[in-house]
């Protein structure tokens, strides 16, 4: 059984997580380097280009990379503090045993390996390949990606592998196959500049993107008008000329009633809906009943004003609508997807200069990671696993039978459900951390106790990783090379800067070895990373995710290059559609009507108050990493629940009152943070911390029926004072239990 072998609080004191500072005078070496790496951020999707400067092995400070095109030398407060996780105390060094009652000891790389291949096939011979899972995640790199999807389904022979882009991308990337056939943002973000009108919704941008402000400024100063849909007046908002403050769970609403008034006042581009898509009428039908005055009173943001957006809209000549996790973490993520992309094809601005539309990738690797193979459905080059023209091709480059390659699996929240029914009995993970960042998290920690063995590659130990019965030390960002896909679709290299410290190893070789000692060396002998990238480029070749015509080499020479890039003389695709055919089998966009649908979860008198989650500037997903940097934690010690003044009157709340937060799913306390930036019927908690402190606790495991991504954005809940006043604390050992 996976229970943690000794207290939280006693696994905090010796793993952490724990504070690294830099020294006050920087760190030996950080005025003369031994070298400046160009390389890229660990952190978000923009993936900003940067310069890494190491001294004696050891990453000692960087420097703005000028040069590169897309941050031109920007970075957000977490890439300022990036390199401090390198050298971090808390790094694991060695591989780790679990010692009941009394923690982790130290043990050999054999040992751990022997373990952990034993404990594999004495549960695969026992309960058949599908009992043991793989959970990976999106901060690896394309290649990595590629490895563990080839791993799980060539070595570990298991159906069961997904990721943690399961909690990020999927609505998106359903949403964009079912209407243009192909999963990505259709322009860079250069694009923005000259756009006349933007929507942002879902996103918040200057919090979890910050150096993409500097395009969407650009276009503010060529006069853009930039609507913001959002339950909160987030950063971005507050200098928006629109503001539209949606009611958690009814964005489809929104958008149905605009594209209604788009075509009840005939301003569509006709000639792109009659000679480039399919699916007009049935989309506009669906939304037949939607007037102004329904979306206000379904929707909370006043009829004029939705009217107004849609009027910016329809009139524009260039136009850009972005999204994020906002719109997609829902039980309808994919509705809403569709809705936003129906009035684009409305429009007909796109595949034209200055005229986008695409989702804005959360986690450092969400667009390639997405793309090669380590979801439960999917195969290299974002081949359909279902598929048997797409198995023949796949299988034909691993060297293996088509019927001996699994079929689909089991999606990341449901093989936790899989977990608790006793479907699956053994676990490996790699850079996830499912107990912090899956929704209903109490749940989520009871499967991990019934697992009958749970092995972990990671750099720190994490919340989930604590559950371990082996866990091997493996490597950061800068610890290997590789190729990551930013979220404009651009290709680009990320650099070994530095060696792996201590024992541990690049993750990679873990995989190899694992792979090796599971019988199946012969699939993989790659030498390099690049050996694995040039596997990945053939795999893809002739998919909707074509990387055939990218290398090395040519990353290098151009500062990344855009995917689909097909043959070695193509330069990559920066902006897509351009020639108005989709990827689709009658090559023309298809709009999907999409009609309202309540949330997952509503209120009622019980449960009178919507609680939704998102991120804060200073920290990242589930908090592995930057929760053990001390100015990222002194930024945001804590998680508090933002409350609008009006909500707080009704509660009797004050400003830093401990709060209670009671669901269906349980309670937990957090001071309140009383605003006037968010909805009256809405409380908002960040969602980075483990525990007591945890935001996942309250969340629903109510999925998306196509997606599968878990509904984190609308929660019902009440709230109780408790006359209580907490200083703000940075002790982990406070949130280490629920």
């Amino acid at each position: 059984m996976a229970r943690l072998p000794v207290s939280a609080e006693k696994l905090i004191e010796e793993f952490g997580p724990h504070l690294n500072y830099p020294p006050r005078e920087g760190y030996a070496g950080r005025d003369e380097p031994d070298k400046e790496v160009k390389t890229h951020c660990c952190f978000c999707g923009m993936q900003c280009g940067m310069k890494l400067l190491v001294k004696d092995n050891r990453v000692v400070g960087f420097e703005p990379w000028m040069e590169f095109p897309y941050n031109q030398g920007r970075l957000c407060p977490k890439g300022v503090e990036r390199y401090l996780q390198n050298n971090h105390p808390d790094r694991l060094l060695h591989p780790l045993q679990r010692e009941e009652g009394k923690g982790f000891k130290n043990v050999s790389w054999n040992a751990a390996m022997e373990k952990t291949v034993s404990e594999i096939q004495r549960i695969q011979q026992m309960h058949g390949n599908d009992s043991f899972a793989m959970l990976s995640g999106v901060s690896l790199s394309n290649e990595k990606s590629y490895l563990i999807g080839k791993f799980a389904r060539v070595a570990l022979k298991t159906a069961n592998l997904d990721y943690n882009g399961r909690l990020c991308m999927v609505s998106a990337g359903a949403g964009n196959k079912k209407a243009f056939g192909l999963d990505r943002i259709s322009n860079s973000f250069e694009d923005l500049e000259r756009a006349e009108v933007i929507i942002i919704t879902g996103a918040n941008v200057s919090e979890t993107f910050p150096t993409l402000t500097h395009w969407i400024w650009r276009a503010r100063d060529y006069g853009a008008k930039l609507i913001v849909v959002d339950p909160r007046m987030i950063p971005l908002a507050r200098t928006a000329d629109l503001h539209l403050p949606v009611r958690p769970g009814t964005d489809s609403a929104l958008y149905g009633a605009m594209l209604k008034y788009l075509a009840d006042h005939d301003m569509l581009d006709h000639d792109f809906i009659d000679n480039h898509t399919s699916g007009f009428q049935e989309a506009l039908d669906a939304v037949q009943g939607y007037t102004l005055e329904w979306a206000e009173e379904v929707t909370g943001i006043e009829k004029e004003k939705i009217e107004l957006a849609a009027q910016w809209w329809g009139k524009a000549s260039t136009s850009f609508l972005l999204h994020a996790r906002g719109i997609e973490h829902h039980t309808k993520g994919v509705d809403n997807v569709l809705g936003c992309i129906n009035l684009v094809l409305a429009t007909g601005r796109i595949g034209k200069p200055y005229c986008g539309y695409g989702t804005i990738t959360g986690q450092g690797n969400g667009q390639g990671g997405r793309e090669h193979g380590h979801k439960c459905d999917q195969l290299p080059g974002n081949r359909d696993i279902t598929n048997p023209e797409h198995r023949k091709i796949v299988s034909d480059i691993w060297g293996i039978d088509e019927k001996d390659l699994p079929g689909k699996g089991l999606t990341a929240y449901e093989l936790i459900e899989a977990i608790h029914r006793g479907d699956v009995k053994g676990l490996i993970s790699i850079c996830f951390n499912p107990i912090v960042s899956l929704p209903n998290n109490n749940f989520v920690r009871e499967a991990f106790e019934k697992l009958e063995f749970y092995a972990c590659i990671d750099f720190f130990m994490n919340e989930t990783s604590r559950h371990a019965d082996i866990i091997f030390p493996g490597s950061l960002q800068e610890e290997e090379e590789g190729t990551v896909t930013s979220a404009e679709g651009r290709v680009i290299r990320v650099r070994k800067v530095v060696d792996c410290p201590g024992e541990a190893r690049p993750d990679t070789s873990i995989i190899l070895e694992l792979a090796g000692r599971l019988g199946a060396g012969e699939k993989f002998k790659f030498e390099t990373s690049e050996d694995i990238f040039n596997e990945l480029r053939v795999a893809s070749r002739g998919s909707t995710a074509d990387y055939y015509g990218i290398t090395y080499k040519k990353i290098e020479d151009n500062m990344g290059i855009f995917w689909p890039c097909p043959t070695l003389d193509h330069p990559g695709t920066k902006r897509l559609w351009e020639d108005k055919k989709f990827c689709t089998p009658d090559q023309k966009a298809h709009f999907n009507p999409v009609k309202y649908r309540e949330p997952g979860e509503v209120t009622d008198e019980e449960y009178p108050v919507v609680m939704t989650t998102g991120r804060v500037v200073s920290q990242y997903l589930s908090g592995t990493q930057t929760r053990r940097i001390g100015k990222l934690v002194d930024n945001f010690p804590e998680p508090k629940v933002e409350i609008h003044p009006q909500l707080a009157r009704k509660y009797n709340i004050r400003q830093d009152e401990v709060i209670r937060v009671v669901t269906r799913r349980g309670t937990a306390e957090f001071p309140a943070n009383i605003v006037e930036t968010i909805r009256t019927d809405t409380i908002f908690l960040p969602y980075h911390w483990p525990g007591r402190k945890s935001a996942n606790q309250f969340t629903t495991g109510n999925l998306d029926p196509v997606s599968k991504i878990p509904e984190f954005k609308v929660c019902a809940c009440r709230l109780e004072g408790t006359g209580i006043f907490a200083e703000p604390s940075t002790d982990p050992k406070a949130y280490a239990s629920t």
